[in-house]
Parts: structure tokens; sequence; C-alpha cells
């Protein structure tokens, strides 16, 4: 038997080889991060929903991984030993944010790059194998219907995926899954309860054999390979052939780029409400990792707010299960439940007292603007959480509401807003914009490529945009038009920096969903977003955060005092206080 961390190391390295070598290159490669947003773009063929998603991504390092050496060697010998510790202790989702703050700050670390692609394997499988929904079909399906499923997603990868499809490359990315599944623990206990490590090691030297240097240029040669990993699956390891199909299709798909994966039916759901702007739940934002399931933020007037729940509190205890026996990851998901039914959680305070709660799960409206409000006298203030189909009619409300008040410059808040749909992108431009272009989409056909421009009428009142470096995808659409218009001022931090439209597919066979990257998008003046971002005409420069004992680390951070509810005292916004001094001087200059 060879100890896991024997097995992991040389995984570790099979799944670099394939990401390394074979993966599509480009100058113009999308950058992101990964926290999945919705979109919803021009008429829908097959029930896709074309969408701008900010997800977390970096380069592809080119060549050898080398050492780590210069000047900063000790420092990131000292922050790669941080990110492996979060692996040892397989902490998926803290090293994946842990590898990207590295890379945010030199794309060039390869060894990082390395460290956050095998990340993002091992998280994909232990997200799927912690979604009941996901499972059910797994454990329901044969591997005719499998099958059937596999040839759905590589059909729609032929058709609208921005980049050729290598059929060699995605049987090296299933592989590689397929191997980090054999050694996470949900996986395991779900499928090879009986299975022993010799004939494990002896299988996966099998499908080495049978994958590497195999030429694979068709569907069919593609198919056939899975068809006899299946098999072999199930004859050495008593492996379902259906779950070796399911790694094959969520590999074949999540190592594309960082944007692209399998959805479960749960996660298709949910993306699909969320792009209506109501969720059904609790209410809540939740960390998940380990045995920790933290409460960061609760929406205003949500069932959780109601009955008592408040950032910062941790659940122990869902329906009787132990956050710690089960997982967080689990834990999360027993959460998830109809309209109407209800959920018992034990939760702990701030100050270690014990709440036992019995919550309704209720239809939750989301709303994106959540702050509409004066600035000062003639200074209008509104912020954007997100981009969904409600955006553009409550941006309109805001707007004249303010107008009412008296504005005579408004400034449009789009920090730490991940993006949304591209059509509420464009829209909401349009309502600054007389005339020319808002943004162009570019794809490998046709279908995915569109010139957005705008029309009259517009607000005719001066403008500051704000942004962050966590300002994305649909918020850079905007801030790129207005900027590139001169129609307003961008105050803040260099946006994020992803310029890629997703596509979000339903499968008709598995019940699930499918995020695909479909098209690169450009600003009016053709500058692409990816890599380089919307560049404030006002810098205003932010020190870093000093962590606290109520610190919450999360992929969302963001806390407005209308949508949430929130447990902390609130900071001097510098970026928001320079952002009305801009302001102040347009009403007072013109723009």
């Amino acid at each position: 038997m060879f100890p896991l961390d024997f097995v992991e190391r040389f995984i570790d390295g099979y799944i670099w080889g394939c990401i390394l070598f074979y993966r599509t290159l480009s100058t113009t490669m999308h950058l992101a991060k990964q926290f999945c947003m919705r979109n919803l773009l021009r008429p829908v063929s097959l029930a896709i929903a074309l969408c701008l998603v900010a997800g977390s991504s970096l380069p592809v390092a080119i060549g050898q991984n080398v050492p780590i050496v210069g000047v900063n060697s000790e420092l990131l010998r000292s922050q790669m030993t941080e990110g492996k510790r979060f692996e040892k202790d397989r902490r998926w989702q803290e090293a994946i944010l842990h590898y990207e703050k590295l890379l945010k700050k030199d794309p060039k670390l390869a060894a990082c790059n390395e460290r956050l692609q095998i990340c993002r394997v091992h998280f994909d499988v232990t997200r799927r194998y912690s979604d009941r929904s996901f499972m059910q079909v797994v454990e329901t399906s044969s591997a005719s219907d499998a099958f059937q499923v596999l040839m759905e997603v590589l059909t729609k990868l032929e058709v609208y995926y921005v980049e050729p499809i290598d059929y060699y490359k995605l049987a090296l990315h299933g592989t590689a899954f397929l191997e980090v599944a054999l050694t996470e623990q949900d996986f395991c206990s779900c499928h090879l309860q009986n299975a022993d490590a010799v004939s494990v090691e002896e299988f996966r030297k099998t499908i080495h054999k049978a994958v590497f240097n195999k030429k694979i240029q068709t569907v069919e040669e593609l198919k056939s390979i899975i068809a006899f990993v299946a098999t072999q699956a199930s004859q050495r390891i008593g492996l379902s052939p259906t779950a070796v199909v399911y790694e094959y299709i969520a590999g074949s798909v999540g190592l594309l780029d960082p944007y692209s994966s399998l959805l479960t039916p749960g996660e298709y759901r949910e993306v699909m409400s969320q792009i209506d702007g109501n969720l059904i739940g609790l209410g809540v934002e939740l960390w998940a990792e380990g045995s920790e399931l933290r409460i960061v933020d609760v929406f205003r007037g949500g069932p959780a707010q109601l009955a008592g729940i408040a950032p910062s509190q941790y659940i122990l205890q869902v329906d009787g299960s132990s956050v710690q026996e089960i997982g967080a990851k689990k834990a999360a998901d027993l959460l998830r439940g109809p309209e109407g039914s209800t959920v018992r959680l034990v939760l702990r305070t701030i100050d270690d007292q014990m709440l036992n709660l019995e919550v309704q799960r209720k239809r939750v409206d989301v709303p994106s603007v959540t702050v509409t409000e004066m600035a000062e006298p003639n200074i209008g203030y509104i912020r954007i959480t997100n981009f969904q189909k409600t955006t553009a009619a409550e941006v309109t409300r805001a707007m004249m509401t303010l107008s009412r008040e008296g504005m005579r410059s408004v400034i449009i808040d789009l920090r730490r807003n991940p993006g949304g749909l591209l059509d509420s992108a464009v829209e909401l431009a349009d309502q600054f914009l007389t005339r020319g272009s808002i943004v162009s989409t570019v794809g490998r056909n046709g279908q995915e490529s569109h010139n957005f421009t705008a029309t009259a009428p517009a607000w005719d009142i001066p403008l500051v945009v704000l942004i962050d470096g966590d300002s994305a995808s649909a918020s850079e659409i905007f801030a790129g038009a207005i900027n590139d218009h001169n129609r307003g001022t961008i105050v803040g931090q260099t946006s994020y920096g992803k310029g890629s439209v997703q596509g979000v597919f339903h499968n008709e066979h598995g019940n699930g969903g499918l995020r695909l990257t479909v098209s690169k998008f450009f600003s009016p003046k053709g500058t692409p977003i990816s890599a380089r971002g919307v560049q404030p005409q006002v810098l205003v420069d932010l020190p870093d955060p000093v962590p606290s004992s109520d610190t919450v680390v999360a992929l969302k951070a963001a806390i407005d005092s209308k949508r949430f509810v929130s447990s902390k005292q609130e900071q001097p916004d510098t970026a928001k206080l320079k952002a009305i001094e801009v302001a102040r001087q347009k009403v007072s200059f013109g723009r």
C-alpha cells in the first residue's frame, strides 16, 4: 500500500503535466476569479443563458516549473509553505484563495500556478460529492445515461466553446479528475469502500498506459477510451462506470479554463434563480471549509435575520447532523430545501452562547441596488452589488428618487461587484450613453460575436464610477464603456481584469447544467479587459486591511447596510470620500 501523500505527489505531477503541456495557450487568454454569478444574453436557444461570471484565474505558465529564486525567494517559500499547509488539511477553498492572492501579485509564479490548478481539481471533486443532487444523479443513472450526458456536453463544447476543442486534452483532463477523485474521502466512501490500495494503484497504472500518448482526435475515439477506463474500473476495483464517466465529464470542462465547469442540478437551479434576483433558502451567505460553517452575511428581512441569526455566528448542527462530523460542505448542502420546509439549527454566537432555532426556508428577494442615498447635498449615491434582470429598472427608480431630492451629480459604486448579466450591464450603460459602442463580444463562431450600441435618450448628469480590484466582468463592461466615452470619472483601483463571457446551459440528460466560456469581450475602443482591467482616472491607494478577531474571510466580502445585517463597526471609506470630492467638483465646474 502506498502512503496517501506519495500517491498525491505522484498524481499532482501527472495532473500538472497534463495542464502545463497540453493546455491551449494564448496571449489573450481570459483571466478572472471564480465565484459564479449569472448571465443572460440575447435570444436563448437550447436553454442557454449567456453569462458573465467573476471567477478566479491566472495565466498558465509556459515552460518548465522552476525553483523559487530571486530577491523575495524566502518570502515566497514561506507563502508557498502556508498554501501547502492548507492543502495538507484539505482546505482547498482557502488554498485556492491563497494562491490566487500570490498570483495576483506576480502571475509568473509557475510553482504557485501549478498548486492552484491542482487545488481547483480537488475542490471541484469535493464540491460535487458534497452535493446531494449530484450524488443522486450518479447513484440513479446507468453508464448509458452518463454517456448521453457526455455526448451532450461534448456537442456543446464543439459548438459554443471559445477555443477549438482538443479531444486528447479532454482525455487527459478527465483522467486527472478521476485520479484526484480516487484520493478524496467523499468519493471513496461513496464508491470504493471495499477496494484495496494496491488494486487502485494497478488500475491507475493501467489507465496511464491507455491514455498517455494515445491518438485521440475525434469524439468517438474519446468515447472509446472513456468506455475502456470505465470497464477497467468496474472489473479491477469495483468502481461504478457511471461515476467514472462523470469524472471525465467534469474534467473535460473543468480544466478548459477557470470559469467553465459542470453544474450540479442544485447549482444550476440556484444560478437560474439568481438571474431573476431571488433565491429559496434562509437568506444567508456562508463560509464553508473543513468543519467550519460560518455565517458571513445575513440578508435583511430574510428568514435567517428574522430568526435571530447574525454574521460571525457558527452553525454547529443541521437537522441533528454535526458539522464537525459530516464536514461544512455537506452541512451547507443540508440547508437547501424546498420553499416552505424547515431546518433545525444549532449555532454558536460571538459570545459563545448556543442558539437552537427552527427556520423556514422562503423565497428571498435579492436586490441589485442595495444603497440609494444622498451622500451630501447635490450628490447622489447608488450601490450596485451585482447585475441581474432587475438592475436597470432598480437604477432607474433610484435615479428618479435622487433627482426628486435635488441630485446634480451621481456616484455609481461597483466595488466588490463580481458581475452578472451581460444584458444588464449593457442596459445600464445605455442609460448614461447616447450613442456609440458599449461592448463587443468575439466568439469562435459568429453566433457569439456581437456589438452592443447605445441608444438615446440617457441621463444627462455628471457621473462618477467607483471600482476596485473585485469589480469584475459586467462591472468592467459598464466602467469600460463610461471610461472610453469620457462620460464620467472612474475612481478607485484597477478592476479585476476578467474579459470573457460564459454561457449557462441546461443538460437535458442528467438534470444539471454546464457553464462554458463562449466569447471574449472588448471595450468600445477595442481594448481587451482580460488581465488589464479598467484603469481608474483617479487612483485611490488603500492599505491592506489589518486582521482583527472578527475578521470574516469569504469569497464575497461585501457588507451593505441596507442589504445585510452586520455585526462590525464600519471603517472610514476613503475611496467613497474621494468619489464624493470628485462629484462635488463636477457640480461646481461641470463634467
